[in-house]
């Protein structure tokens, strides 16, 4: 069986859940890897066959997706193009993690295309919204990626077609310690925001891994750092808790670690919205708005609980049943 997996390349979640994924897909065919979007800072350990452009939503500086820069980096011309050229017909079977350009290419080809992705989930109907409804972010989410047939992950298992998360060998096989410190990564943020909102808490120690950080440096108690797989991971299993933005897998993972969890949503991004509202019913602490950064972040740090959850590895089973619904 030949397969051809597309990841979304606009963050590091879709790249990181792809290192346990194509490794079993190459156990079952023979599998072409296809990454598009220009935001990810993950190095994969397996070659890439097709490197897209794709459409990425740009990060900002301000704690959200920057619209007016991810319109300016739009190339629709060269995505039409990809579209029209990616050859979807030579495979059997086409997996899809949110990738616009083989999604597109299927539909337009009316070749099927299964979904595989956290986006899927999102919508389901057992998942929780924000209060307020966000009309154009549910457009995107429905329409960005099309599939024939759609299977999800999310916090919990809402049904037969959408699973708990993907966690990584690493995670899974490390032994969680407490250092003392926090770490960090806020993506849609510039190290001097973190810094407004991590240096009124002089006590604590901070590891930040920062997408605008071209090298180490320490600003009083707070560590930035360039994004590293390894050093991310070194930080997180020995933190004392974790600040992220309202993600999936890095908040899966602090989940299935028993981590101290707090979680800052982007603005103008629905799904992490929704992800939000989600997490604050298992009880994790959100922030939405920035003038309430310093007290829910010292209550935080002063009797927050960890949550645990022991997230079963079914990985294996899930994609050989994905699998065989798509050669039916």
């Amino acid at each position: 069986m030949k397969i051809l997996y597309a990841i979304q390349g606009t963050g590091n979640g879709h790249l990181a859940r792809a290192t346990e994924i194509v490794p079993v897909l190459n156990e079952i065919g023979e599998t072409d890897i296809l990454v598009s979007g220009i935001q990810g800072d993950i190095r994969l350990p397996f070659p890439v066959k097709y490197k897209l452009y794709g459409f990425s939503f740009i990060f900002g500086e301000k704690g959200g997706v920057a619209i007016w820069k991810t319109i300016k980096k739009a190339r629709l011309f060269r995505l039409v193009n990809d579209i029209r050229k990616i050859p979807v017909r030579e495979y059997d079977l086409v997996i899809n993690d949110f990738e616009p350009v083989t999604a597109w290419a299927c539909k337009l080809r009316k070749k099927s295309c299964i979904g595989l992705s956290h986006q899927n989930a999102v919508l389901h109907p057992k998942a929780a919204r924000p209060e307020k409804r966000d009309r154009l972010g549910e457009f995107i989410l429905k329409h960005y990626a099309p599939a024939k047939i759609r299977y999800g992950f999310h916090f919990k298992q809402l049904d037969d077609r959408n699973f708990t998360p993907v966690i990584r060998s690493s995670i899974r096989k490390a032994k969680a310690n407490d250092k003392g410190h926090c770490t960090v990564y806020l993506p849609a943020f510039s190290d001097s925001e973190i810094e407004k909102i991590l240096g009124q808490h002089k006590s604590v120690r901070w590891e930040v891994f920062s997408k605008h950080c071209p090298k180490s440096y320490t600003k009083g108690s707070i560590q930035f750092n360039p994004v590293s797989l390894d050093g991310f991971n070194r930080s997180f299993v020995s933190c004392a808790g974790i600040v992220c933005t309202a993600g999936f897998e890095t908040p899966a993972e602090a989940l299935f670690m028993g981590k101290k969890l707090c979680v800052i949503p982007m603005k103008n991004q629905y799904e992490q919205a929704c992800n939000a509202a989600m997490l604050a019913e298992m009880g994790v602490p959100v922030i939405t708005k920035t003038g309430a950064c310093r007290a829910i972040l010292s209550n935080w740090l002063q009797s927050g609980q960890a949550i645990q959850i022991n997230y079963p590895d079914n990985t294996r089973s899930i994609l050989k049943g994905v699998i065989q619904a798509g050669a039916m």
